[in-house]
This record gives structure tokens, sequence and C-alpha cells, in this order.
């Protein structure tokens, strides 16, 4: 399907991620690829999925993977499933920035 997990909309970088939860400590594991061909990046935090607490995580993670604010950085889908779509909200030099860190499959 996709070959990135990233796609630019309104300004904002899109990210699909899947979150592992209680899984160890905060990380950024890589880009993976789904069963159904989606590309997503691969993170990994160590806060359990209650009350948000891995959700707030994942935002830090990204906003500090991506060397962002990390009020830039929010899920628009996903909030309760591992398959997440976060919004990261920058300026047009930021954001090519952004992307050109991004690793490329495909």
């Amino acid at each position: 399907m996709t070959s990135n997990p990233y796609r630019i909309v309104s300004g904002a970088l899109r990210l699909d991620v899947r979150l592992t939860p209680k899984g160890g400590r905060d990380r950024v594991d890589g880009v993976g690829t789904l069963a159904d061909g989606r590309c997503v990046v691969l993170a990994r935090v160590s806060a359990p999925p209650d009350k948000g607490a891995a959700n707030r995580a994942l935002e830090r993670l990204i906003a500090d993977w991506l060397d962002v604010a990390r009020s830039s950085v929010r899920i628009v889908t996903g909030d309760t499933a591992r398959i997440k779509t976060l919004s990261v909200e920058v300026g047009d030099d930021v954001l090519s920035a952004a992307v050109a860190g991004l690793p490329r499959t495909g």
C-alpha cells in the first residue's frame, strides 16, 4: 500500500505509528510493514496503556525523535488502539527537515 509511514496533510506531518506500551524503554525501533501493507514507525514506551499514559509518552517520544516542540505532536486517530496516526504541526522549514530525517522504505 504505502511505502512511507508519513504524509503531508494541510501543512502538517501525519505519521503512522505502531505502539508497544510497557515495552521496557522509550524508543523508536524503526519502520515496519503491517499485514495490510501499510508502512508504520515502530515505537515502544515504558508507560502502561492506562489513563492515556502510553499516549502521552508516545507524543513526547516522537517530539524528541523529530526534534520539535512537544506541544506540536498529538494523536489524531487510534487513541485506544496500537496503530495510531499522529499529527506534527510545524512550520514549512521545520517540516522539511523533519521529513528529511525520517527513514524511507521501498
